[in-house]
């Protein structure tokens, strides 16, 4: 693990706040990402276009 239980309080939630603000902007820049690769083809497809 990262050994965040090594910090004091303070430094334990800045951690976690980071981690949880790191991991959204991730899945964030992800899902656009996969979005933006396959969203207009997938939406096509339901549609029925060709």
């Amino acid at each position: 693990m990262i050994g965040v239980e090594s910090l004091g309080g303070w430094g334990q939630a800045a951690t976690v706040i980071g981690i949880v603000l790191l991991e959204a902007i991730v899945l964030y820049v992800g899902y656009g990402a996969l979005e933006k690769l396959v969203g207009s083809k997938l939406i096509a497809a339901i549609r029925g276009d060709q």
